[in-house]
């Protein structure tokens, strides 16, 4: 089995086919065959995915019934005040499901690589951090924007107890056994 630590850079497909979009994907950078992502980063995001071989971990890490926790960092262009944060961890009413609760809370800058395309603000910007057990397609994005928080910059910096830590964009490494027992739990 192979298990696959990737920092995924913004623009890039969370696949390994394009199936005709002209987008560059995970092909671009992993040269393993037959590994896929355990739940996928929409294009525009970045940050940590994971690829294995193993159906019985990514059934695992992506079905909502097994409340693994993603934890991600969101630049949101405005002033996230505690009933913003608020609203955000009760659960949303979005257009055709109710967000769960989440876990928010307003964070420092972090030091993050610069971006290819630089995130262009209208008005002053903030990050939370916003830990979830689901993940609906473009759920973080959908929440914020709610709440009056359009996010700007989105990146996943853990599964579960699986962080991101210093890996460069476009880079992977091998999970180390220890990482695998903890994800297998």
């Amino acid at each position: 089995m192979r298990y696959i630590l990737f920092n995924k850079p913004f623009g890039i497909l969370s696949q390994f086919t394009d199936e005709g979009t002209g987008h560059p994907t995970l092909k671009r950078f992993i040269d393993v065959p037959g590994v896929y992502a355990a739940g996928r980063l929409d294009r525009d995001s970045e940050g940590l995915l994971l690829l294995t071989d193993d159906g019985s971990l990514i059934k695992r890490l992506t079905d909502p019934r097994h409340h693994i926790e993603k934890t991600y960092w969101v630049m949101v262009e405005g002033k996230p005040i505690q009933d913003k944060l608020n609203q955000l961890e009760r659960g949303i009413q979005l257009k055709d499901y109710r967000a769960l609760p989440a876990k928010v809370r307003l964070i420092p800058d972090p030091n993050l690589p610069q971006r290819p395309k630089p995130v262009t603000p209208h008005g002053p910007t903030s990050w939370i951090e916003i830990k979830l057990r689901e993940g609906k397609k473009r759920q973080i994005r959908h929440m914020t924007a709610a709440v009056s928080l359009p996010t700007l910059r989105l990146v996943r910096v853990a599964i579960g107890p699986i962080q991101l830590g210093d890996l460069p964009p476009g880079k992977w490494r091998d999970l180390t056994q220890d990482e695998i027992r903890l994800l297998r739990g």
